[in-house]
């Protein structure tokens, strides 16, 4: 039995709207299907503005244009993250400053925070790791104290929430993923919460190549021309058209995969009792969405002897991120505050299991069989 790591779902209305789009005539983007995206996520995200994009990249380098992040600035991180979440500072000249993680979560360690501000620093850039939400009241509290801003990663957040609040909407910037390996897809795409008031034209403007032209077409300006750098940030009308099928059944769809990780979570207590493993940890405050279900290895467990017999048995199980400051990019353009024991050794015990719409509890005991198979022949040898 083959279980991909991940399986795109289809709600079975993508293809319908996608045909309404051409029958239509409408495939540029910021059409029909756009504004009922953003209005879906401004109700649902609880932000200010929704406005879509390319690619959670994209919303990352939209909100380091709109703080206007300069050569020199220091944006605090975690290491333990995808490449964007650098990239988009470093294409501005700044540096990233990698702060360890917290061990329950792996979310950036809030504890860690202060030690890392200098008087370059800009922003803090916390990352809500498998849609479980990093500890934002002490970290806004720290940016409110030293006047920084926070931009949320929530890459892997839609539907996910602190304290009753969605992900993305408690920073003054929220940054989202509707990669095909997300919960809510378009295949590649992203959306950027504006939460700040003052910086919605401004975000409007750097989306659309720098120009004013969405204040035209609402009739605001009798024409539209160059304002400020941007670039061009938004999706075609199809990838709305896709995404707005997926959004409509996002309650239906996070509902699915919360069974699933449920039921991984109920298969594996034994085996964390007996210290094959750890499982994940999920603080009383945060309500996750089941972006993805992982396990933690004990420190003497060799990976890739586990990650080798898993595949060899068709089970599509796989690592994470390779931590930032350990890159050859990291190493060049960042600089690392403190110890980052966590992120250096959990990182190298994770292993993610497949997580999909559709997944049945066979497949998962399968799944599960095998991974503690592959324990006890590890630790017999």
């Amino acid at each position: 039995m083959k279980i991909p790591f991940n399986w795109p779902h289809m709600t079975g209305k993508e293809l319908y709207n996608i045909a309404e789009s051409h029958f239509n005539g409408r495939l540029a983007g910021d059409g029909p299907f756009t504004k009922k995206c953003h209005d879906w996520l401004e109700v649902n995200g609880h932000t200010h503005r929704a406005l879509l994009t390319n690619s959670c990249t994209a919303s990352l380098e939209m909100s380091a244009l709109l703080l206007d992040v300069k050569a020199g600035d220091e944006i605090i991180m975690p290491s333990y993250t995808f490449v964007s979440t650098a990239n988009a500072f470093v294409l501005r000249g700044a540096t990233p400053v990698f702060v360890d993680i917290r061990q329950d979560t792996l979310n950036l360690d809030e504890t860690k925070i202060e030690r890392a501000i200098t008087n370059k620093t800009r922003a803090i850039v916390p990352v809500h790791y498998a849609g479980v939400g990093c500890e934002m009241d002490s970290i806004l509290d720290t940016a409110g104290h030293y006047g920084l801003s926070v931009i949320e990663d929530a890459a892997q957040g839609l539907m996910a929430t602190y304290k009753g609040k969605p992900l993305g909407s408690l920073g003054k910037l929220g940054a989202f993923s509707f990669h095909e390996t997300k919960n809510i897809i378009s295949g590649e795409g992203g959306a950027l919460f504006v939460n700040d008031q003052a910086l919605a034209e401004k975000a409007e403007i750097i989306r659309e190549k720098g120009t004013n032209r969405s204040q035209f077409f609402r009739g605001e300006v009798d024409k539209y021309t160059w304002q400020e750098v941007g670039s061009s940030y938004l999706p075609g009308e199809l990838i709305a058209a896709f995404l707005w099928a997926q959004l409509e059944d996002a309650e239906k769809i996070t509902e699915a995969r919360l069974r699933s990780w449920d039921y991984y979570h109920s298969l594996l207590a034994d085996a964390e009792s007996q210290g094959y493993l750890n499982r994940p940890i999920i603080p009383s405050e945060c309500g996750h969405n089941a972006h993805l279900y992982y396990v933690i290895l004990p420190e003497h467990i060799d990976r890739n002897r586990i990650l080798f017999k898993m595949k060899t048995a068709g089970i599509g199980a796989v690592f994470h991120y390779v931590p930032l400051h350990s890159s050859p990019a990291g190493k060049k353009y960042g600089r690392v505050s403190g110890e980052l024991r966590n992120t250096e050794v959990l990182s190298k015990q994770l292993i993610r299991l497949p997580l999909w719409v559709g997944l049945s509890k066979e497949q998962q005991e399968t799944v599960v069989q095998v991974l503690l198979d592959a324990l006890r022949s590890n630790i017999n040898v």
